[in-house]
């Protein structure tokens, strides 16, 4: 666990001393600023968790106007960091001022030890449970997904997920895309001790390798050439909630083991700082890939493997689950039919029927942009078979291509083209359409990197 940041704005170099010395000793972490101007600038490409802030300096050492520029600016970038103020003699109207600018407590110099530590122990529990209320007041505004189901499958799924819920154990979502993994990972979160804790979603391929580090980590301000500003990392995020890493099969091989080292001991640098930071947080992912296979065939560590998938369930593809086909179409009815403003629309039994006869390739994905489309174009006041426009069924597709997944067809167009290129890559991903370094992230994606 990281000791608390303070920040100490204050031009004498001795009372900066003697600060540090009761800090360091109460485990505090400490960094000195000997003008705002300096505090602005440490605080353009680092993080505090309080500040405390002289209210005269060389320039003014009467009025307090620099300090009160200070916290002027402090207010209008919103930073979210308390502040205790401090002078040299008792000014009431300089305490109430700044008071008004949101300085939390006021202390006079010389200061007594322990009321000083008191003072920013209270400020920091204070920001603690502002920070907890936002996050619950978040919570209640955000409605929890909304999961429907009535087939055994799910009913067995979601008794082993409301024990696993219960832990801080790593969770590993398995299944074909478009199965719900992602609604599945916050009802996860919302039922866990973190539920009014952040919940932090990433999705791993959309994340360029160049780019892993710092959109993971965070970086510092120049860290490199595009680092114009400081970023923080979807870790740094999460910290005391969940993190859910979406698609994490298609993690970078030279990524790998950055992400193994931060889920095993919690700690990682920001890009551009040799300072390390510690972590708390829940991590459940998400895969549709076959991730043992991938790690038989050297594409995927198996010991970062081992670490997502302390706990690992597999979610039904819809075709799995006909009981639920019903449920959630009018679920989706009702839905749709609130965003564009419709009155509730009927699905007749004929509508019905040909809705549980589809095999659904795309799953709960492809149930809902159905049933969205059919509400949109129809002008009828019943959805009908005709207005689902379902695509028909395998054995009308006589002399076209078989009705199979995307990912099956994709499989199959690249192991083609390689045929038809003698195993020239760079020619294959030409005849895709695609760059070679797509090409070669989807060869490691089905083993085919070798």
């Amino acid at each position: 666990m990281s000791h608390p940041h303070i920040l100490v704005i204050e031009d004498n170099r001795e009372v900066r001393l003697s600060v540090r010395f009761v800090l360091e000793d109460a485990d505090f972490a400490v960094a000195e600023a000997d003008s705002p101007e300096r505090a602005i600038h440490w605080l353009s490409g680092n993080k505090a968790d309080l500040l405390l802030l002289d209210m005269n300096f060389e320039r003014d050492t009467t009025s307090g106007e620099e300090g009160l520029r200070f916290l002027r600016w402090l207010q209008q970038q919103s930073l979210d960091i308390p502040v205790v103020a401090m002078t040299a003699w008792s000014n009431t109207q300089l305490v109430v001022k700044a008071m008004q600018l949101d300085a939390g407590d006021f202390i006079e110099k010389p200061w007594n030890n322990q009321h000083l530590l008191q003072v920013l122990r209270q400020q920091l529990k204070l920001k603690a449970l502002s920070q907890r209320n936002r996050a619950l007041a978040q919570r209640l505004e955000r409605p929890a997904p909304q999961l429907v189901w009535r087939s055994d499958a799910m009913n067995q799924l979601m008794q082993r997920l409301s024990v696993a819920a219960a832990t801080d154990a790593s969770i590993l979502l398995s299944g074909e895309n478009g199965t719900g993994k992602s609604l599945l990972a916050q009802w996860v979160h919302l039922q866990s001790a973190r539920a009014s804790t952040p919940l932090i979603t990433v999705n791993m391929a959309a994340i360029p390798e160049s780019l892993f580090e710092s959109e993971m980590f965070g970086h510092k301000k120049g860290a490199f050439t595009d680092a114009k500003e400081a970023r923080i990392g979807r870790f740094e995020l999460a910290n005391g909630g969940t993190l859910f890493m979406d698609e994490i099969a298609l993690v970078p091989s030279s990524q790998q083991a950055k992400l193994l080292r931060v889920l095993e001991s919690g700690d990682y640098e920001i890009v551009g700082s040799s300072r390390t930071q510690s972590v708390d947080t829940r991590i459940i992912s998400a895969s549709n890939c076959d991730l043992p296979a991938l790690t038989a065939s050297g594409a995927f560590r198996p010991d970062l493997y081992y670490r997502l998938n302390t706990l690992e369930f597999r979610v039904p593809a819809l075709r799995e689950r006909p009981e639920d086909i019903a449920p959630l179409a009018r679920l989706f009815v009702k839905r749709h039919c609130q965003r564009y403003q419709k009155p509730e629309l009927p699905l007749s039994a004929a509508a019905l029927e040909s809705l549980e006869v589809y095999h659904w390739p795309g799953n709960i994905r492809e149930l809902s942009h159905v049933v969205e489309r059919a509400v949109l174009l129809t002008t009828e006041d019943t959805l009908s078979v005709q207005a689902l426009s379902l695509p028909q069924p395998r054995e009308a597709h006589t002399g076209s291509l078989p009705m199979m997944t995307l990912e099956e067809a994709e499989l199959q167009l690249i192991r083609r083209a390689l045929g038809d290129c003698q195993g020239n890559r760079q020619k294959a991903a030409e005849q895709l359409g695609i760059t070679k370094s797509s090409l070669y992230r989807r060869l490691e994606k089905y083993g085919l990197a070798d």
